[in-house]
């Protein structure tokens, strides 16, 4: 019994220290904890934030990337890409004067929002994809979550964007979908 109890008492300071980082981390501008957006539409939602690097350098050299080329094959370039699409869409935000309400989504069952991105019940949906070109199955998850906004209580407008790491934006009858210098225009009301 009392081997257990120093075991849970290590995890127990263990996970102290780590929210006291994380926190240190969040003061700096290191990283972001972006929160879980849910309202009651479905119990079976995930609700841990997400963790955003602000400087995208700073996270390749953390994981041992030192060139665009290592960047192109990595594992993690997708991850990469999101957190550093989300700290240009933070910042543009701040810089506007307008607060950050960014969060994002995600289903127990597997529907996944990158961002969203509230301004009262108008919701801008953003997939991130670090491909260079446009699948259309990168629309799914976005036409779920319009469908489900659409016949929730109140019913909420939903504006659908992917963001991908090609450099053409063009409308499409699913949503819009931006280059990657163009994530600017997520901002526009």
């Amino acid at each position: 019994m009392c081997r257990w109890r120093h075991w849970i008492l290590g995890i127990s300071r263990l996970k102290t220290r780590a929210a006291s980082w994380l926190s240190v981390l969040e003061t700096g501008y290191v990283l972001h904890r972006l929160p879980a957006w849910h309202v009651n539409l479905r119990k079976q939602l995930v609700k841990a934030p997400k963790l955003h690097f602000f400087d995208s350098g700073l996270l390749c050299h953390l994981l041992g990337v030192r060139d665009a080329e290592q960047l192109r094959v990595h594992p993690l370039r997708g991850a990469v890409f999101e957190s550093w699409v989300f700290a240009e869409l933070f910042k543009l935000l701040v810089h506007r004067g307008e607060p950050p309400s960014l969060f994002h989504y995600r289903e127990t069952r597997g529907a996944e929002i990158d961002l969203l991105l509230e301004r009262g019940l108008a919701l801008t949906a953003v997939e991130v994809k670090s491909a260079a070109t446009v699948a259309t199955d990168f629309f799914n998850a976005l036409e779920r979550f319009s469908d489900r906004m659409a016949s929730a209580e109140p019913a909420r407008e939903v504006s659908s964007y992917i963001v991908y790491g090609g450099e053409q934006s063009q409308r499409r009858s699913r949503g819009q979908v931006l280059g990657w210098r163009d994530v600017g225009a997520l901002t526009q009301p």
